[in-house]
């Protein structure tokens, strides 16, 4: 380690925390209907959707009927992108030939995209057209990271509100966040990445010849569009199958930060939107200070480990770290940050390979996805994620003092701790249950490039990555197989919807009920205790529910690697 590599993320650090504040004020105002400075430009497009899709912007629905719509709207959507790529080799803008997606994988696809996982069991550029890109992905992008962020403004709302109802419109939340936060932001955005270096054409692939006389196909296509709202809605597929350690989606140090940094950027605000709407900024800095908390954790222990390497590698003169899988113009320091922020949150993009990092250098992103991607997370998804450990960590602070547990006013009881564990639980049924199921069937035993304690970690980190809608992946694994393609999608269809519906029934069951005044003996939660008792919480459930069955896979391989030695095959 260096100090220029701790510059390097004190420097990230900070640019996140300073957009916290006004992308928070901004995004408040857009969510409670206030005039905005893009109010007199979008405004009338605004209205003009409502009317086309007969939508009364001024009902309200149940959480119940926040569910349904949402259910629906994401069926819908999962029905066009499948027929997209089932058709596309009969229909426009296919300058390569691409052949239609095998059904399988038209499968998995579809439900990664519409899950907000983005995992891509597939190369992009040789296997999708433009169309395909433009028309079936790149629409899914927006609309997927929409309802993350709607999702947790429904939340808030239910913590917001008293003896109400309703928590608000799915259509119009998604309507609102599509069109005044994620559009906005994405033009500019783009414009930035073209001036980096990024292509945005619809030309066919070029042909080059190379120094030693050979001909090259570069493959080149709308990618700047895609790579913004892919970083920005923490989405994370990539037009390239190399993601963002291909040059031609992030071709300079500044793109790398700027993109890592977008995908931080939503989700540390919506701490502060949920601070501003229920009247109390100290509360969402008291959560972001949780979530800051454990992401240094994990920086220092990835940026620690690969930078040390490995007895194995120090051994064969290797000297200097772990350079292996990792982009020279990034470096260490900024393939560890960038492996940190992308499971931090439910982004899934990389600019280094994962399953070429030190054992413990693997560990920590393996983690952040299985604690629930709640350290910022995906966006609106961190933030409703880690107000159900809130709930959990209120309740324990009750049962130690004698008293309800209350939470900004309101009482937390059975029926909320009840939804809350379901939805931490469902997560790691499908991460350990799918892996092994995977472990004991050949189907499942032919996936891994690697044998022994490796090998599992693959197929482990497969199902966390899913189930968690992060994407991304220990590559060693072979998922594109009618086996990998249709329990994957199980996972995320499961890790996605079984989080969101308890987290939806939270909100209204809060929102029906009365504030109660604050008391003395109310435990505050704007303070250290709080982001202690906090941190400490999602730890215990982490440590309960995953940790043994961590220590079968990355453990033993840092174990053996200390000892240095190597794990044969069938090892």
């Amino acid at each position: 380690m260096t100090l220029n590599g701790w510059i390097q993320i004190a420097l990230f650090s900070a640019v996140v925390l300073a957009l916290v504040k006004p992308l928070g004020w901004y995004m408040t105002r857009v969510f409670t209907g206030e005039r905005t400075f893009l109010s007199p430009v979008l405004g009338p497009v605004e209205r003009g959707l409502y009317r086309a899709a007969g939508i009364d912007a001024r009902h309200e629905q149940t959480w119940r009927g926040y569910g349904l719509a949402l259910l629906l709207f994401h069926l819908l959507g999962f029905v066009l992108l499948y027929a997209v790529l089932r058709l596309q080799a009969a229909l426009p803008l296919n300058p390569a030939g691409m052949a239609a997606v095998a059904p399988d994988l038209a499968f998995n696809t579809a439900a990664s995209f519409v899950t907000n996982t983005n995992w891509q069991n597939y190369g992009g550029e040789s296997t999708l057209s433009y169309l395909s890109q433009m028309l079936g992905l790149t629409p899914q992008n927006f609309l997927s990271a929409a309802t993350g962020i709607a999702l947790a403004v429904a939340l808030i709302r239910g913590l917001s509100r008293a003896s109400a109802r309703t928590v608000g419109s799915f259509y119009v939340d998604l309507t609102r966040c599509t069109l005044y936060v994620l559009l906005p932001l994405c033009v500019v955005y783009t414009l930035f990445l073209v001036s980096q270096g990024v292509p945005q054409t619809l030309s066919p692939s070029l042909e080059a010849t190379t120094l030693e006389g050979a001909r090259q196909t570069i493959a080149v296509g709308p990618v700047a569009s895609q790579v913004a709202i892919k970083m920005l809605g923490t989405n994370g597929g990539g037009f390239f199958n190399a993601n963002a350690a291909h040059p031609f989606e992030n071709p300079t140090a500044l793109s790398n930060l700027v993109q890592m940094v977008s995908i931080f950027a939503l989700g540390a605000a919506l701490t502060n939107v949920f601070g501003r709407m229920v009247g109390d900024e100290r509360q969402g800095w008291a959560i972001l200070g949780a979530m800051a908390v454990m992401f240094v954790a994990g920086v220092a222990v990835t940026y620690a480990s690969e930078a040390s390497g490995s007895s194995v590698l120090n051994g064969l003169g290797l000297t200097g770290g772990n350079m292996e899988g990792k982009e020279v113009r990034f470096g260490i320091v900024a393939s560890a940050l960038f492996a940190v922020v992308t499971t931090a949150a439910s982004c899934g993009a990389v600019n280094a390979m994962h399953d070429s990092f030190t054992a413990l250098g693997g560990l920590i992103p393996l983690v952040n996805m299985q604690l629930g991607e709640i350290i910022v997370g995906g966006v609106g998804a961190g933030l409703y994620g880690m107000l159900v450990f809130v709930i959990v960590a209120i309740f324990v602070a009750g049962l130690m003092v004698g008293r309800t547990p209350e939470y900004l006013g309101k009482k937390i009881e059975a029926r909320e701790v009840k939804m809350a564990m379901l939805a931490i639980l469902c997560l790691p049924l499908m991460m350990l249950g799918l892996t092994a199921l995977a472990t004991v069937l050949p189907a499942g035993l032919a996936g891994p490039a690697n044998a022994g304690p490796h090998g599992f970690s693959e197929i482990l980190y497969a199902f966390t990555s899913a189930a968690a809608n992060n994407g991304s992946a220990f590559a060693g694994l072979t998922g594109n197989t009618l086996f990998y393609n249709t329990i994957l999608a199980l996972g995320m269809l499961v890790g996605r919807f079984f989080v969101i519906l308890p987290a939806l029934a939270i909100a209204g069951s809060l929102a029906a009920k009365k504030t109660v005044p604050a008391s003395a003996g109310t435990f505050p939660t704007h303070g250290g205790l709080f982001v202690g008792l906090l941190v400490g919480v999602i730890l215990i459930v982490g440590g309960l529910t995953f940790f043994p069955s961590l220590a079968l896979g990355p453990v033993v391989e840092h174990l053996a690697g200390a000892a240095g030695q190597t794990f044969a095959a069938g090892g």
